[in-house]
């Protein structure tokens, strides 16, 4: 038999282990409900144990919801936008989101069999709260994304109902996210260890614009070789220690990613942006395999699009696209952070079959991050340098944090792609 080592010690967040995870300050909570308006709820479905019975357990699976706008989405409409990296996956209404550039639903996060239900459950909670939806106003396609979850839960006995929707929604709230085990990521594995529900944020200073972003992922890709915490080759060393231990075998798994933001973005921004969620992706170690779906879903906060209005056109903020490199940059970092959150805040878990899926021992990273401590000492972290080639005129300003006003800032040294 193959001993399996676990780590017994409390669950921390990523950023308490002291590891490097970019130059950008997270928000007061370091969660995707930095972002005002923004609200998160969970509903956790943990039961029985044993062997696998079709339609009877054990069950290891639950629904996220995310509320824009406090809720108040299908009236008071958001820019939004997308990004399908690997499309092994499905997030239901994103064809509409691409097409339209908006978004009138909350999003929610499941296990894959579960998007038919849940996206019932959001329409039904939707028709309730907006009678007219069908009649005096336009119809709805709930946004809802999954990954599969079944090496520890009896995903085909589809135990995902309505009330578990309503729930989920119900308890949708601002502050500190749940995180791990919880909601839609309850039986979610990323790296063969214990994933889930992760999230983080990033405030800009005031000369960058002052921008709050934050990304929540369900976390449930990867191979353990290729884990990478902040920046280290964790998991190299730890797939000798679990050497022999089993594993979920050839699924490669999926992420899905929810990013929010106050910048006022216009829908191919948001696409834009959406795109760097996987550059964070991959620092963790996802190669977006065959079999695998990266999928994000994107929305700006800052302009609300009316349902209902006399006018024939509105008016939008607008950041200029030169103003948006410190947005990838952040939204790099924040992916990064949300997932590493995810698989160092999840326990270990036994599901379907006894199928057991370790927590990720913190203790060993801790052992890295001590040994890299003189390295990262060393360095000190400077503001953001153009990547662009130098000016043949010595530059007027730079993005030097806390140095220049927002008056006398430029929008970038670079000339434009338009020249």
């Amino acid at each position: 038999m193959v001993h399996i080592p676990e780590y017994k010690g409390p669950r921390v967040r990523a950023r308490e282990l002291g590891l490097p995870l970019g130059r950008f300050k997270p928000g007061k909570y370091n969660a995707i409900t930095d972002v005002e308006g923004v609200l998160v709820g969970h509903c956790t479905l943990i039961k029985g144990e044993g062997p696998l019975r079709p339609g009877h357990g054990p069950v290891r699976t639950g629904v996220t919801a995310i509320m824009p706008n406090m809720g108040n989405i299908f009236m008071e409409r958001m820019t939004g936008g997308g990004f399908v990296l690997n499309g092994a996956g499905e997030v239901s209404g994103m064809t509409q989101l691409m097409e339209w550039g908006l978004i009138e639903t909350p999003i929610l996060l499941t296990n894959t069999m579960a998007v038919g239900a849940v996206s019932d459950g959001v329409a039904r909670h939707l028709v309730e709260r907006y009678p007219g939806i069908g009649d005096e106003h336009d119809v709805i396609i709930p946004v809802v994304g999954e990954c599969d979850d079944s090496w520890l839960n009896d995903i085909s006995g589809r135990h995902v109902r309505e009330e578990h929707v309503f729930e989920a929604i119900r308890n949708a709230a601002s502050g500190p996210v749940a995180e791990g085990n919880v909601g839609g990521g309850t039986g979610m594995v990323t790296c063969d260890f214990k994933g889930g529900i992760g999230t983080s944020s990033r405030k800009l200073p005031e000369v960058l614009g002052g921008y709050t972003l934050g990304v929540l992922v369900m976390s449930n890709f990867g191979k353990m070789h290729n884990l990478r915490v902040g920046g280290l080759p964790v998991g190299e060393v730890l797939a000798e220690k679990f050497k022999g231990a089993p594993t979920r075998g050839k699924t490669y798994g999926s992420i899905i990613a929810v990013v929010a933001t106050d910048a006022p973005l216009l829908s191919h921004q948001i696409n834009r942006l959406c795109k760097r969620v996987g550059l964070g992706i991959g620092r963790v170690g996802s190669y977006a395999a065959h079999g695998s779906g990266e999928i994000v879903v994107g929305f700006s906060t800052a302009n609300i699009i009316p349902r209902r209005t006399q006018k024939m056109v509105y008016k939008l903020k607008l950041l200029l696209d030169q103003r948006l490199d410190p947005l990838y940059e952040a939204v790099m970092e924040a992916t990064e952070e949300a997932i590493l959150n995810a698989i160092c805040m999840a326990t270990s878990m036994t599901g379907a079959n006894g199928n057991h899926c370790p927590a990720l021992p913190l203790d060993e990273v801790r052992r890295f991050v001590d040994a890299c401590k003189p390295i990262f000492a060393s360095v000190k972290k400077r503001p953001q340098q153009s990547s662009a080639p130098a000016s043949r005129e010595k530059p007027t300003d730079e993005d030097r944090e806390g140095e220049v006003t927002v008056s006398t800032a430029r929008p970038t040294q670079v000339r434009g792609a338009e020249g």
